[in-house]
């Protein structure tokens, strides 16, 4: 295990990814609303998750190819190739500068947890925020990105256990959300805001791309694999310990969360002004771990989509995400809620999934470039379960919302 923990590379890029502040806010929200009712949501979106990133590793490794430019050249002879084209450059474009502001936003009440909530300080955290992730993206090298992003996760995740063992949760409770599914009242939005805050479809195309930068050999496959199980799984504990967390300390004693802000301060009354700072640190580390993460995909899948160069030094990757940073920042300064914005962002996650894993499991299913590593019966049927069961969620949702 300490060897594995040791080798770990691009399954902590999909883990910085997705325990950003949407994370912290869903399973804070989830905790404190719901209790322990969620967690079986939080178990089945960290499993979906690695079922499909292995997917995307296994594509990038075996066809040395990113999911993007797969999908086109899939594509190439088809009318459904444009269309493919402005979906993935719309979604991930649009989605992953919203993200951006959310992360920024995030990341900035993590400092102000520590130093105060003031205008300025905000203001102030979220350009520094800009210009550090701007630089690390401009002048790193993937292994360089690659070993910030894992002291960030790794810091990210000691907080959440301090302040897990700080709050003592009941572990049966704990055992009864894991196992016994259950959507309380009003609780759809939030578990498809869980489902979709954890298996995030950009995160598709960047551990693909990340999985070609790192590894070149089929025979590194079972490291690949090793990980993607071990990363997520680790994303996935912390996400469940938040939601403990939350429903030991604020719907344990009927407190309620209604900003972000909330989340950083929420625990000082009961338990003392050290759960101020570490959570602070928590969500300043999740916030500029994906501060980095989402234009660093955002980069990967138009490069690739539209035939450009996706080495991370060439102008028209540099160009893409630096955009998403500058964009995001004017987003995170313009006084809208991050709370809000970071909500709706995981809903239409969770609603796209669907879309982006069927893609990806037709590209699976190409022996033609996969070769004897396609997909297996058993990969298509786990790989369908998700997306029926995500789809199935998604509409149930939309029919709500019509009165059906």
């Amino acid at each position: 295990m300490i060897t594995k923990l040791r080798n770990l590379g691009p399954g902590v890029l999909v883990t910085a990814a997705f325990i950003g502040p949407g994370t912290i806010t869903a399973c804070t929200l989830a905790g404190a609303s719901f209790g322990y009712a969620l967690l079986w949501a939080l178990l089945f979106a960290t499993l979906s998750t690695i079922i499909l990133q292995e997917m995307a590793v296994r594509l990038g490794i075996v066809a040395q190819q990113g999911l993007g430019e797969v999908l086109v050249n899939m594509f190439s002879s088809s009318v459904f190739k444009w269309p493919l084209i402005l979906l993935i450059i719309v979604a991930l474009y649009g989605g992953n500068s919203a993200y951006e502001a959310g992360n920024l936003a995030g990341a900035a009440i993590g400092i102000q947890a520590i130093v105060g909530e003031t205008t300025d300080s905000y203001t102030a955290s979220i350009l520094i925020l800009s210009i550090v992730g701007a630089c690390i993206l401009l002048l790193g090298s993937y292994k360089q990105i690659e070993k910030v992003l894992i002291g960030l996760v790794s810091l990210m995740g000691l907080s959440f256990v301090l302040t897990f063992f700080f709050v003592q949760p009941s572990i049966l409770d704990i055992f009864k959300g894991l196992v016994f599914p259950e959507i309380p009242e009003g609780g759809l939005l939030t578990v498809i805001a869980l489902i979709g805050t954890t298996v995030v479809p950009y995160n598709l195309f960047l551990h693909a791309a990340a999985a070609r930068n790192h590894w070149h050999s089929s025979e590194q496959l079972s490291d690949a694999k090793s990980d993607t199980i071990v990363s997520i799984g680790l994303g996935g504990l912390i996400a469940i310990l938040v939601v403990s967390t939350s429903a030991a300390s604020m719907f344990a004693h009927g407190l309620s969360v209604n900003s972000a802000a909330d989340m950083a301060h929420q625990f000082e009354p009961l338990f003392g002004s050290w759960s101020k700072y570490l959570l602070g640190v928590g969500l300043f580390a999740a916030g500029l771990s994906s501060v980095i993460t989402a234009p660093l995909a955002t980069g990967y899948a138009i490069c690739e989509v539209l035939k450009l160069s996706s080495e991370n030094k060439g102008a028209a990757f540099r160009g893409i995400s630096l955009s998403v940073i500058a964009i995001g920042s004017l987003l995170a300064l313009t006084g809208v809620k991050p709370v809000t914005v970071i909500l709706l962002a995981q809903f239409a996650n969770g609603l796209l999934l669907p879309i982006v894993a069927c893609f990806l499991l037709y590209a699976m299913n190409n022996k033609q470039l996969l070769g004897k590593y396609a997909n297996s019966l058993k990969a298509n049927i786990l790989g369908g379960i998700v997306v029926l069961i995500t789809a199935g969620l998604g509409a149930k949702m939309v029919f709500s919302a019509l009165g059906i």
